[in-house]
């Protein structure tokens, strides 16, 4: 019987791509790679198998950073910061010519209503006006925070899947916005307390939380607890302590974990009690309110939690 011809086709196909795979013929080797020369190189033995790549770069040479930017005749790279992404053109706000000269009454004039026209037609609808809104106000909390560029991009990936989630309705913008700077935090590894996310926001703390959870319940978001560990050479950098006090900080952390004692207590006032405990016993003492201070808790949380990490250091 006659195979259908869809399955012929299906078999064709797998015979090009096994026909495609390149392994060496002195070794039998699969791992051929390409190397700086453009030449298929067998990783294992060393045979060269090919000799006449194409190379897929651009045309021209460049030494430094400067003169790859000259040379460059592409635009910048597509980013989610951006409600566009970046693609659409923008009209820079000094009035230069090409040369460097300042441009005359009249084609200032002209500038300032393209530019103005500019911004108009980049968002056609309320929903492009909103997510620009939301975008500009998580780089604004970005940059006062001084999170690295991937969590921007994480957070306005996440603020985009609830837009299109539909999650923002009977929500403000602004605390949606810093919900998804917060998780993007979390996610990437990057220790912020909720508490130091709120004083750049302008939504109320609660507001962040309750948003906070119900984002990342909807959109699936798997996000650990955050390890004490991570806010120890932040806080000991701010107090000017030595490595010696971290790596005991550390140690008592992961001592008093072992234990059961991290369970439901919260992070940051952990790891300032680790600290102040580490600043004792190794000789270089900092008050429990320079400590307070840098970590934004009460004195009485590190007594509270300095107490338990001793007992279970076995000091008492």
């Amino acid at each position: 019987m006659e195979r259908p011809s869809r399955q012929r086709g299906q078999e064709r196909e797998t015979e090009q791509e096994a026909d495609e795979t390149v392994s060496c013929p002195e070794c039998g080797s699969a791992e051929v790679v390409a190397d700086a020369d453009h030449e298929l190189v067998c990783d294992d033995c060393g045979l060269v198998l090919d000799e006449q790549q194409l190379d897929r770069g651009p045309e021209w040479r460049a030494f430094n950073h400067s003169e790859r930017q000259s040379k460059s005749r592409v635009g910048a790279p597509i980013t989610e910061t951006m409600h566009d992404k970046g693609l659409t053109t923008t009209i820079d706000w000094k009035d230069k010519d090409a040369y460097g000269r300042s441009l005359s009454s009249e084609k200032r004039s002209q500038m300032h209503r393209l530019r103005k026209w500019q911004e108009r037609i980049r968002t056609k609808d309320a929903g492009e006006r909103n997510l620009q809104f939301a975008l500009s106000e998580i780089d604004r909390m970005a940059s006062a925070l001084g999170v690295p560029r991937s969590v921007r991009e994480v957070a306005s990936v996440i603020y985009r899947r609830a837009l299109a989630e539909d999650l923002i309705r009977g929500r403000s913008i602004e605390g949606v916005a810093t919900s998804a700077l917060y998780a993007a935090c979390r996610q990437e590894g990057i220790p912020r307390s909720l508490d130091e996310v709120a004083e750049v926001s302008r939504v109320p703390q609660k507001e962040i939380g309750r948003t906070y959870r119900y984002i990342s319940q909807e959109l699936g978001l798997e996000l650990k607890p955050v390890d004490p560990k991570q806010f120890v050479p932040r806080f000991a950098s701010a107090l000017d302590l030595s490595e010696e006090v971290q790596t005991k900080a550390t140690e008592i952390i992961d001592v008093s974990a072992e234990q059961g004692l991290l369970s439901g207590k919260s992070p940051t006032g952990f790891a300032a009690a680790a600290i102040y405990a580490a600043s004792l016993l190794c000789n270089e003492k900092k008050t429990q309110r320079e400590v307070a201070q840098v970590a934004q808790v009460t004195e009485v949380t590190i007594r509270n939690r300095y107490q338990e990490q001793i007992e279970a250091m076995g000091f008492r």
